[in-house]
């Protein structure tokens, strides 16, 4: 299920008008590394993990929106830092590339 999810944000990313080739080519290795953290991760807090990734989808589907709502993104990129704060001491290379993935999506719409 979160290799799906994680497929979806990929191909809404590669689809996606929106993103110069640059930020597509970075989002993409940051989702690649992500999926191989949330899969790991999946193993001992499997519920945590699929928020991780259902987050990481909202935030993705806000940032790539044709017409972007500031604050709907702005609460989706809350909602995915909050879903990795519990890991900070335990998983950090996952809070790592949460931050980068959300800085990169949050920065779209500049």
């Amino acid at each position: 299920m979160i290799k799906d999810t994680i497929g979806k944000i990929e191909a809404r990313i590669q689809g996606a008008e929106t993103i110069n080739d640059d930020r597509r080519q970075e989002l993409l290795q940051l989702l690649g590394t992500l999926k191989a953290e949330v899969t790991e991760l999946s193993k001992t807090h499997g519920e945590q993990a699929q928020s991780i990734a259902g987050f990481t989808e909202v935030s993705a589907h806000e940032a790539t929106r044709a017409k972007q709502n500031r604050e709907l993104l702005q609460l989706s990129l809350d909602g995915l830092g909050s879903s990795v704060r519990e890991f900070e001491g335990s998983h950090p290379r996952l809070v790592q590339i949460v931050n980068a993935i959300s800085n990169t999506l949050s920065n779209l719409g500049i």
